[in-house]
């Protein structure tokens, strides 16, 4: 599944969704759960509700059911049959008539994040790649969907992108082994870290030089784990104004996603919403030969990840 946290741009009405295959249809699942199950749209919030965090939180059978019901309409679709509305209840809408939102818009942690976690970026950096894992947090405030700005403060002077595969919790748990941690993932994101790296490098640590508010761009969906065969073997890109900056694989990761979830809940307990960034590749700005190439306001950036899409900002200039 693709699901996605979305507002309908009529009502402003903010909703849970989820992409139909091969079209730009994007079904509201608790107003088509109620739909074909007959049941009132206060019956059906507690099976489907209308926030991503709220449906993790309540566990795989919900997303089952959630599965269960898209699988219903992308027959009816695939049969020609599907409608935008039953009756006069909206069920669904194309792509144009909604805003989409980052899929996680307030997770229970700051999101976790990974620093040098490909070694051609600990390489441009000269940098040893970690004999551990490096973590740092960012706060749910830096959180923005696609197409939305990126604010370029007034005191930067470097910015930066960062395009990273972001891993979603489904379940709780502590102390997770590397051979069990995929039964905890719901499905993977893209994230931009947005970073200041003046402030970044005159500090000598990565919290405030990336934690202002709409530093990190979230989205397009939540593609759920069973989409995914291998998500450490996906193309992961970044682009400025159409030209090509990272062009990597998760394949080159150093420390591989069910690693990176047992070192991380060995010492916390990790819970469903919770967003573990798992490090960028080579290519970024600051780092560019033969003189950096940085973000500047107007700028259009595009991270994609294949099979999860394209997740597009714009830097904008702050008032």
């Amino acid at each position: 599944m693709k699901l996605a946290t979305f507002k309908e741009i009529a009502s402003g009405e903010q909703r849970l969704g989820a992409l139909i295959k091969n079209s730009d249809i994007l079904l509201d699942l608790n107003s088509a759960y109620a739909s074909y199950n007959s049941l009132r749209p206060i019956e059906a919030s507690k099976q489907v509700p209308s926030e991503l965090l709220d449906l993790l939180t309540l566990g795989d059978a919900a997303i089952r059911e959630a599965r269960d019901l898209i699988r219903r309409v992308e027959q009816e679709f695939m049969a020609g049959t599907f409608r935008l509305k039953r009756g006069k209840q909206t069920i669904a809408y194309k792509l144009d008539e909604v805003k989409l939102r980052a899929p996680i818009t307030h997770p229970p942690k700051n999101i976790l994040c990974l620093a040098v976690n490909y070694l051609d970026h600990a390489k441009e950096g000269g940098r040893p790649p970690p004999e551990n894992p490096v973590f740092f947090t960012k706060p749910w405030t830096t959180i923005v969907g696609t197409e939305d700005p990126v604010i370029y403060p007034k005191k930067t002077k470097k910015l930066d992108y960062e395009a990273e595969l972001a891993v979603v919790m489904s379940r709780k748990g502590r102390k997770i082994t590397e051979s069990e941690a995929y039964n905890y993932v719901a499905g993977y994101t893209i994230l931009n870290d947005i970073s200041e790296r003046d402030i970044q490098f005159n500090d000598k640590q990565f919290f405030r030089g990336k934690s202002f508010d709409t530093f990190a761009p979230m989205g397009p969906y939540l593609v759920t784990k069973d989409e995914i065969a291998d998500p450490q073997n996906l193309k992961i890109q970044l682009r400025v104004n159409s030209e090509l900056r990272q062009n990597s694989s998760t394949k080159n990761m150093i420390f591989k996603i069910p690693y990176i979830i047992s070192f991380i809940s060995d010492s916390i307990t990790l819970e469903p919403g919770d967003v573990i960034s798992t490090g960028t590749p080579s290519g970024v700005g600051i780092y560019a030969k033969p003189e950096p190439k940085l973000l500047k306001p107007g700028d259009a950036v595009e991270a994609e990840i294949e099979t999860i899409g394209i997740l597009r900002n714009y830097i904008t200039e702050e008032k």
